[in-house]
């Protein structure tokens, strides 16, 4: 059973990374949050970029469960 959940971790921790790395860039990044005209808040995600975003946080949820189980199982 351990060795499944480290698996399913694993291949969560691949897709997440995926995710991350498939979203837009913020051209503005953390410079952009001085109240320019183009920051990270200043609009709602659209299209492949919205369901990017709902992706990785379920993955990243996904990930922090199966890795406090696991972490549960060992100790």
């Amino acid at each position: 059973m351990l060795t499944l959940l480290m698996v399913i971790d694993a291949v969560v921790a691949i897709l997440l990374i995926a995710a991350v790395l498939g979203q837009e860039p913020k051209t503005a990044g953390m410079g952009g949050m001085d109240g320019g005209s183009d920051t990270v808040f200043s609009g709602k995600a659209r299209g492949m970029d919205a369901l990017l975003a709902r992706v990785t946080v379920v993955l990243s949820v996904m990930f922090a469960v199966i890795t406090i189980v696991i972490a549960k199982m060992t100790s």
